[in-house]
């Protein structure tokens, strides 16, 4: 699994945990939902870190909370 992968898989799996749609945290993360859809369809291969803060704080989770230890099992080339 890729970097892009595995953020959309993680964004999908707090979303669901959080009871919110994918619009819905764009409007509580202040990103545009163009934004959130080309990371949950793998289209942006590399998000910004401070894309990824502003959505952990959409979610109200740390980053820590965010990159939870299934990112060690990634695989970074």
């Amino acid at each position: 699994m890729n970097i892009s992968e595995w953020t959309a898989n993680r964004l999908k799996v707090l979303c669901k945990e959080k009871n919110i749609t994918i619009n819905k945290l764009a409007t509580l993360s202040g990103i545009t939902q163009s934004t959130l859809n080309s990371i949950i369809k793998g289209e942006s291969k590399n998000p910004r870190l401070s894309t990824i803060k502003k959505i952990c704080i959409g979610l109200n989770i740390s980053i820590n909370d965010f990159f939870d230890e299934s990112f060690d099992e990634l695989d970074i080339d």
